[in-house]
């Protein structure tokens, strides 16, 4: 290792170490509303999420991950006002605490569900989604994800990347109508499967995954700036661990070391993204009041302002989502490694 390199290490070191504290410093803006996490014993897997006004979404969310195995969700509630906070109190296995502080002063989250990961997550695996994100992986149909954590611990992996696919229906967003609890991939059934670039940052060592409806439909001119579609969302937590942006990727940097690269096989996941169910175009006008989930807010006006005139996301080439296997053709994802 040269000079720069050990230069680099340690700068890492010390950006994980500051991200820690700021988790530390920052545990006074949650109050606990109700905690069952803290007598939950032996090996059990966690959810962790920040939600606001989710309330169309949850009914499904919690139904989804419970089925895939989640054993208790650890859940930040960020000012809702639409029965969120009411129903997350009802539910037997989530524990909850609530804050009205920023969300965008707080690393959008991060630096709250970091602070409850030290306390709760370290020694377990940790599962870490948006609402709004579904989590896919080689088998989930027929194999629970305690034996996926169980097959990365026989080959020593801490981490499991994944990447975001963004769902949209036919019509234009804001039309037709979402119920509650139902399966949310019957009103977005579509994506996009071919554009998808990858480029390895030497920095955190990981794959930048861009692509999607998104960039190809808002970001078409300014390719750059699309979003960022790698994720680590599973983890075998450690209270050294920290999140870096989002869940994109995490200190230290051998942890973000989750997708297949020169010819080395891992296997991988996806992440269904259900940002645009119909009420898409009244939360994109609110968010670009509220900038609070963008560092740089005005970048992004445009991008809300046509979310909030309903757009035909659909084309030609679009395709219509049926399970993981069609993912892993396309290369989005890979149960290589694992049978």
């Amino acid at each position: 290792m040269n000079i720069s390199q050990l230069w680099l290490a340690y700068r890492m070191r010390w950006k994980r170490r500051r991200l820690l504290f700021r988790a530390f410093s920052k545990r006074r803006q949650l109050t606990e509303i109700r905690n069952r996490i803290k007598d939950a014993k032996g090996d059990v897997i966690l959810c962790f999420s920040v939600v606001r006004n989710e309330l169309e979404r949850l009914p499904y969310f919690l139904d989804y991950h419970r089925n895939l195995g989640v054993n208790h969700f650890v859940m930040v509630d960020n000012e809702s006002n639409d029965g969120t906070f009411e129903f997350l109190t009802e539910q037997e296995d989530v524990s909850l605490w609530r804050t009205s502080s920023s969300y965008r002063l707080s690393r959008f989250g991060m630096d709250w569900l970091a602070w409850l990961q030290i306390r709760y997550g370290h020694g377990r695996w940790c599962l870490t989604l948006d609402a709004d994100e579904l989590f896919i992986y080689p088998y989930h149909g027929s194999k629970s994800l305690k034996e996926l954590t169980e097959f990365l611990d026989a080959n020593g992996s801490r981490s499991f990347g994944a990447v975001m696919i963004d769902l949209y229906p036919k019509a234009a967003l804001g039309s037709g109508a979402y119920e509650a609890g139902s399966d949310p991939k019957d009103y977005l059934g579509w994506f996009d499967g071919e554009n998808y670039t990858h480029k390895f940052q030497k920095k955190l060592q990981n794959l930048w995954i861009q692509g999607g409806v998104r960039a190809r439909y808002f970001f078409e001119d300014r390719p750059e700036r699309a979003p960022t579609m790698n994720k680590i969302p599973l983890v075998k937590h450690n209270r050294r661990y920290v999140y870096v942006s989002s869940t994109h990727s995490m200190l230290p940097r051998k942890l973000n070391q989750v997708f297949p690269q020169n010819d080395k096989a891992d296997v991988s996941g996806a992440l269904l993204h259900t940002k645009f169910l119909p009420t898409i175009v009244d939360r994109s006008k609110e968010e670009a009041v509220r900038k609070e989930h963008f560092a740089n807010s005005a970048i992004y006006d445009d991008y809300y302002h046509e979310l909030s005139q309903g757009p035909v996301l659909w084309n030609s080439k679009s395709l219509k989502y049926d399970d993981w296997r069609q993912l892993e053709e396309l290369g989005l994802m890979s149960s290589e490694g694992w049978q």
